[in-house]
């Protein structure tokens, strides 16, 4: 191991490791929690009973929606065109019947957000934005800028409708960089805001 990973005693692989399996653990605990919860509230023997059904619908939510996923990927194949989305969708289908077949009312609930058409986006977009936020920037795409040539502090070879308005108008997503450029040198340091 090099010197230079052993500083703080993780890698960060080791990191993710721990991360995941602390987040696996509280899981697990509070699947525990809520089926004493509920065996409490109408007692133990319906509560098995109710694992058991909800673990018998997931397993039908599975093949049905399952059939459908693998049926759009099959087609698209034949059609040469790329999986996009139903693959994506396949891959949540597949969550969601693991988390509906296992034991457990919370990993049921987001099973049924899985297996569900109707409620497929919102698991979809935390998880693209999960992957999002740890992909390196060079794998997200292409940069947009959008510059305007100044002279002397006006907006020169510009269309009528961008002259005297702000050009530069920062998003929550954005960045803008304030500086100059002369001969491929920034005068004024870039500012970020």
């Amino acid at each position: 191991m090099a010197m230079g990973s052993a500083i703080g005693g993780h890698t960060p692989r080791r990191r993710a490791s721990s991360r995941w399996r602390t987040a696996v653990g509280l899981g697990a605990l509070a699947e525990v929690v809520v089926f004493v919860l509920v065996a409490s509230w109408i007692g133990v023997g319906w509560t098995l009973l109710l694992a058991l059904a909800t673990s018998a619908l997931g397993g039908l939510l599975l093949a049905r929606q399952g059939t459908r996923a693998l049926t759009e990927l099959r087609l698209r194949a034949e059609e040469h065109r790329a999986p996009g989305r139903a693959l994506g969708d396949a891959g949540l289908v597949a969550l969601g019947g693991l988390l509906m077949v296992l034991p457990g009312f919370i990993g049921d609930v987001l099973g049924l957000m899985c297996l569900l058409p109707g409620t497929r986006a919102l698991p979809r977009a935390l998880i693209a934005r999960g992957i999002a936020h740890r992909l390196p920037a060079r794998w997200l795409g292409p940069v947009r800028v959008q510059a305007t040539r100044t002279v002397d502090g006006t907006v020169a070879d510009a269309p009528s409708d961008v002259r005297g308005t702000d050009v530069y108008r920062a998003g929550p997503a954005h960045r803008v960089i304030e500086g100059r450029v002369v001969e491929g040198e920034v005068e004024d340091g870039p500012t970020g805001r």
